[in-house]
């Protein structure tokens, strides 16, 4: 899969997260900002990096600002944001 566009995915609430995510040259840049940053944010990191991965996506520049979202609210945000910015309405799963 392939990003095309900047998309979002995701909101600003309690208990979710925004994701802005953009193509980029090369490298996966994400920058993260968590009010439970001390806690998680190592694991929500590795959330996001591993879908990233298992969606084929390695040249990314991605921003997050989580609020408390568990783990499968992040997945789904950042999928959402990548099938966005590829302009696809389905993804096969590898």
């Amino acid at each position: 899969m392939e990003l095309k566009v900047p998309a979002v995915a995701g909101t600003t609430d309690k208990n979710d997260i925004f994701i802005s995510i953009e193509p980029a040259e090369q490298g996966m840049e994400i920058c993260l900002k968590s009010k439970v940053m001390e806690q998680f944010g190592d694991n929500i990191r590795e959330t996001i990096e591993k879908t990233l991965k298992d969606m084929g996506i390695f040249s990314v520049k991605l921003e997050a600002e989580d609020n408390g979202a568990i783990e499968v609210v992040i997945m789904s945000r950042v999928q959402t944001a990548v099938m966005r910015s590829a302009q696809s309405t389905k993804y096969i799963w590898k």
